[in-house]
């Protein structure tokens, strides 16, 4: 089984990943974790990608899907597989599906945890963290508020809320998300692969959703 998983900043899609993989049997491949090893282990694309990274620079999409095939071509994937972070562009879709139909393979299903924009921001702006570095544990206002406001239960150091996790930057990255995963959600509904599953209730509950999605 072959998924693509899809989902915005604080959908819980990493969550649900992890517990997918697990229960599947699969490998989670994240583009972050496909750079970290074609760094380590010197591919030509990962050697590629370097070069834009140590300048700061965004990796172009041909660079990205290079990284991707080469990782697609190792023997570890032959049962299957959970993409994490890619596609994330239409054209990176269509490259996977060159990809794919030059292994003779396809994607299975592409799985949209599906949360509405207003309950992101809820989330994510709800976010504090404490601000001891050795420390560095999460908290949440309303999911996992601290026993005493502002203040780390584990170590007692102060809790902040990030720059990223303030709610004008939220809406910008859920307005970018937007843009970029809207085509990409039309894409596979056109192939009849999208599986749209409500991510909003307890964990296990949305799991089952995924679940029963897939089966």
């Amino acid at each position: 089984m072959r998924i693509v998983l899809l989902g915005g900043p604080g959908s819980g899609k990493g969550t649900q990943a992890k517990m997918l993989v697990e229960k599947l049997g699969i490998p989670q491949i994240s583009t972050g974790d496909i750079f970290r090893a074609a760094l380590k282990e010197g591919t030509p694309m990962g050697l590629k990608a370097k070069t834009y990274m140590d300048k700061g620079e965004l990796v172009p999409d041909d660079v990205v899907i290079g990284v991707v095939e080469e990782r697609l071509s190792k023997p570890d994937l032959d049962k299957g597989y959970m993409l994490d972070g890619f596609p994330r562009t239409l054209a990176q879709a269509k490259a996977l599906d060159k990809i794919l139909e030059a292994q003779g393979k396809s994607i299975s299903h592409a799985v949209l945890v599906d949360v509405p924009d207003e309950e992101l921001v809820k989330r994510l702006s709800g976010r504090r963290t404490c601000r001891n570095s050795a420390c560095g544990a999460m908290f949440h206002v309303i999911f996992n508020a601290p026993k005493k406001e502002g203040v780390c239960d584990i170590c007692g150091s102060e809790l902040y809320q990030r720059d990223d996790d303030n709610e004008k930057t939220i809406r910008e990255r859920l307005g970018v998300y937007n843009k970029q995963t809207a085509p990409l959600v039309q894409y596979f509904a056109d192939k009849g692969l999208l599986r749209k599953v409500q991510g909003v209730g307890p964990i296990e509950e949305i799991f089952a959703r995924i679940e029963n999605a897939i089966a």
